[in-house]
């Protein structure tokens, strides 16, 4: 699935939107990973807005999770786990799907949590880069969940998954 879902992969790193992103993914999973087009579309879209599981799922958790440490909290107690899991849950409805839109999930989080933001200060000067593997592995997981959704539904072309042509020529129209 790597070399096929590259142009969309590759998109994503490099630009930072999962919402940018959202075409091509749609593209990918069509024609070139034989998903059909309203579990793509569904797919694509559940993905960016709710879906987000780099941006506004692991990354809010693992900052807190630092910076909890670094307050004195407990943070292999249940009560933080289960409270951390709940509120990174409720927080990432919602969240942009465009670069930095992980900044604005961890500011809830710690809000939330009564944990100090002003440690944010020091993880926004490397936060670009951070960003760039987020968006991949959010618009990776949207392409995966369409597979599994659509092969799940029976609307999934074996044929055109297992075709061992190049993969989608993304400027042809």
């Amino acid at each position: 699935m790597s070399k096929k879902a590259w142009p969309a992969l590759a998109f994503a790193f490099t630009s930072r939107s999962s919402a940018g992103t959202l075409p091509l993914n749609i593209e990918v999973q069509t024609k070139s990973l034989g998903v059909a087009s309203s579990v793509a579309n569904f797919a694509g879209s559940f993905g960016l807005t709710m879906g987000q599981n780099g941006c506004a799922g692991v990354y809010p958790a693992m900052v807190a999770t630092l910076i909890a440490a670094t307050n004195g909290v407990n943070v292999f107690s249940a009560q933080f786990i289960i409270t951390l899991l709940l509120i990174v849950t409720v927080s990432s409805f919602g969240v942009a799907g465009v670069g930095g839109g992980a900044i604005f999930s961890s500011l809830i989080v710690l809000g939330a949590l009564n944990l100090p933001i002003t440690l944010m200060g020091v993880i926004i000067a490397i936060d670009p880069i951070i960003d760039m593997m987020r968006t991949a592995v959010n618009v990776n997981d949207s392409i995966l969940a369409g597979i599994i959704t659509a092969k799940k539904t029976d609307l999934w072309d074996k044929e055109v998954f297992t075709d061992q042509s190049d993969t989608i020529n993304v400027t042809e129209n």
